[in-house]
């Protein structure tokens, strides 16, 4: 499990890969591509490239972490 030096919110790129996800999820490369293929997580394609909006992960995780949300 790969770590992240982010610290806040602010400090994600505006837009975040698997590679990025999975450091900051501490999880594995291939159940933060495996997230990113489920239907109610915010990823997009261009090209091959599956990405995920910093603000729609922000929204996704606030909305799984509030007491009574989706797990």
């Amino acid at each position: 499990m790969k770590q992240t030096n982010v610290k806040s919110y602010d400090e994600l790129p505006l837009f975040i890969n698997a590679d990025t996800l999975a450091k900051v999820l501490g999880v594995s490369r291939a159940s933060a591509y495996e997230l990113m293929r489920e239907k109610d997580f915010p990823s997009f394609r261009i090209g091959k490239r599956v990405l995920v909006t910093k603000e729609n992960l922000v929204e996704w995780i606030e909305g799984r972490t509030k007491k009574g949300g989706n797990r």
